[in-house]
Formats: C-alpha cells, sequence, structure tokens
C-alpha cells in the first residue's frame, strides 16, 4: 500500500490549520485514542463501516457480504428491533462500496478511501491561485500523518516541487530518522501538546512522550522551520491555572515560541454513535472563549509571550 495514500477528507478552503486558505489532506490511522477526538473515524488505519440506526429497517441484505448481527435490546446502539452489527473492515474501497450498495434505506456507509498522489495532487492544485492570493498552501493531518510517514513525505514534496507553501498537524510521534525526512519539506509545524505530565498522557491518549518532545526539539532546531505548538484544551485533563503554568515552563524548555489553544467542543459526537462507540464527553458542555475560566487560562500563555494580541 505504499503508493496509495489512505485518506478520510480532503478539505478545500480551510483557514484554521495554517496561514491563508489551505488545502487539508486528512490521513487515515493514529497511534493514540484521545478520549475527546473529534474524528474517531480517523483513528483506526483500516477503511471501516459505519451504520446509522434510526434508517435500519432491518432488511439483513447486508449478510450478502458477511455482516453478522448481535441481538442485545439493552444496548444503547441497538436498533429499535434490538440488533446492532458487529464491527466490520473493508479490505478496499471497492468491497466498502459494494457493501453499501446492498442497502435500502442508506444506513451504511463507510471511512476511509485510497488515492494515488497524482489525484491528490490535482485537488490540490485546484486552488493554487488562492494559495498565490493569501499565502496559503496545503496541509497535512489525521489521525496522525505520520502514521502513513512515507507517504506524507512523497506529498510535501510534491508541493514544494510545485512552489506550494507546506503545513503538516501532528503529534510528532514517530521514529527520529522518519521525522528528520518528513521535516525536509515543511515549511511550518503545528505540533499537537496534549499534556506535560508523561503518565497522564501515557494513560489517557497514550504514545511515549520522551519521543514526542526529542522531535519537537530537533523541529524546533531546524532553520527556516515555523513551529507553532497546539494545545487541545480539554476540561478535566488539562484545564487548570496550574495546567498552563506547567504548559508554558514545558513548551519554552521545547524552544516553542508560539501557542495555539484549541478550546473543546462535542462537534464529533454524532460520529461516536454511527461507529458504536460511547463518547466520554458526552455529558461536557463546550468550552466558552468568553468565560472568565478561559480568559484567566489564556492570560498566563499571553503573560508568557506565547500568544499575542
Amino acid at each position: 500500500m505504499e503508493d496509495k495514500f489512505r485518506i478520510f477528507n480532503i478539505q478545500k478552503f480551510s483557514t484554521e490549520d495554517g496561514p491563508g486558505i489551505r488545502t487539508n489532506v486528512f490521513f487515515k490511522g493514529c497511534p493514540l485514542h484521545c478520549p475527546w477526538c473529534s474524528n474517531p473515524e480517523s483513528q483506526a488505519y483500516k477503511i471501516q463501516m459505519t451504520w446509522d440506526k434510526d434508517k435500519c429497517i432491518n432488511c439483513r441484505a447486508c449478510k450478502k457480504i458477511g455482516m453478522t448481527f448481535i441481538e442485545d435490546r439493552d444496548n444503547p446502539f441497538a436498533n429499535k428491533d434490538g440488533f446492532l452489527p458487529k464491527d466490520m473492515y473493508f479490505s478496499s474501497e471497492k468491497k466498502a462500496k459494494e457493501a453499501i450498495s446492498l442497502c435500502p434505506s442508506v444506513a451504511l456507509s463507510y471511512e476511509g478511501y485510497d488515492m494515488e498522489i497524482d489525484d491528490i495532487m490535482e485537488k490540490v492544485m485546484d486552488d493554487y491561485a488562492f494559495y498565490e492570493e493569501s499565502g496559503g498552501g496545503l496541509t497535512i493531518s489525521g489521525g496522525e500523518v505520520l502514521s502513513q510517514v512515507s507517504c506524507a513525505i512523497k506529498l510535501l514534496k510534491a508541493c514544494k516541487d510545485r512552489g506550494i507553501s507546506t503545513a503538516a498537524e501532528t503529534t510528532c510521534l514517530a521514529k527520529k530518522e522518519d521525522f528528520l525526512r518528513f521535516l525536509a519539506n515543511l515549511d511550518i509545524l503545528l505540533c499537537d501538546i496534549k499534556h506535560y505530565d508523561k503518565k497522564i498522557h501515557q494513560a489517557v491518549v497514550g504514545g511515549d512522550l520522551d519521543i514526542i518532545h526529542q522531535n519537537i526539539r530537533l523541529a524546533t532546531k531546524k532553520k527556516g522551520l515555523r513551529v507553532i505548538g497546539r494545545i487541545p484544551v480539554i476540561p478535566g485533563f488539562n484545564f487548570s491555572k496550574k495546567d498552563a503554568h506547567e504548559f508554558v515552563k514545558l513548551i519554552k524548555s521545547l524552544g516553542i515560541s508560539e501557542v495555539n489553544l484549541l478550546s473543546f467542543h462535542r462537534f464529533g459526537e454524532n460520529k461516536y454513535k454511527l461507529l458504536r462507540r460511547t463518547y466520554a464527553y458526552k455529558d461536557m458542555e463546550n468550552l466558552d472563549k468568553n468565560s472568565k475560566a478561559w480568559k484567566d487560562y489564556e492570560e498566563i500563555f499571553k503573560d508568557a509571550g506565547l500568544i499575542k494580541d
């Protein structure tokens, strides 16, 4: 599959992931398991089925492709007849399309598809004029783009060869040699910094924080590379004044001079239902950036010079 890119979305006219107007290519697959993730469909590398229980008419036409159902009337993900399908993954997009074509109620869909680099570049080049006008370009994201590092490197190089600015949003979790090759054709690194405590990070989201920090330090030493720290601010996980002060100490030690704070939201909640997964933050309110708690938290980063007014 090294010549194929497994993608779950390509978003045009993005303005949130780097300067200017950008095309954001989202890679499928992630080694972490953040419980607040707004794109749970991005975590598994495999092409996976989604199922809308409210549309399912229990006709079982999908049994023709080997789908099996479980009867569990107490399960919150079961349909009105008390059944729900087992998790199903597809070996190719072709198989996924064959599966959903059998569903008369359009209850089945799938997440993930494979693309050639020429097809991705065609979509990226569609908006070349907008990149020139706005100072934008390509952003690659995920999932975790480093989980398909060879493909990511090919795409970054193809863009640089065409004079397109490149950015990547990533956890920076990769082997040192892979990460250095990844940086070679990158203009902007948006590095996710989820927590400062190694034990908490490992317990909640996984991943080796020592490797992540080692790679970020390599990035901040690379001449000409703009490195921006991005903190997903999550209530009950890293949203206290103490957390903010600890982040400031960590970020400065890593050599990062600017930070984006990303406020918690529940926009991806329905995706968990379609994947028959429990959403850990279903009772948590979206963070209000006008609240005193948010402004007090943000002010600590401003006082440290990491956020400019």
